[in-house]
């Protein structure tokens, strides 16, 4: 049950990830964040983390 926990959060943070460079692009405006070049940087670097964590979290899953 553990694995799926890790699995959740890897997803969440694949979301904000992508919310994230949305933002420091310009495509999502109205936040402090739009058209910040920091989050067009930290965004796909979270979102990165996010699949590493989701594909981890299956393969335990999966093999446990």
């Amino acid at each position: 049950m553990r694995h799926w926990g890790l699995t959740i959060v890897g997803v969440v943070l694949v979301v904000v990830g992508v919310i994230w460079t949305l933002q420091g692009i310009g495509t999502i405006g109205g936040s402090f964040m739009s058209n910040n070049s920091t989050w067009e940087i930290v965004g796909p670097v979270v979102a990165v983390v996010g699949v590493l964590l989701t594909v981890i979290g299956v393969r335990r899953a999966r093999s446990a």
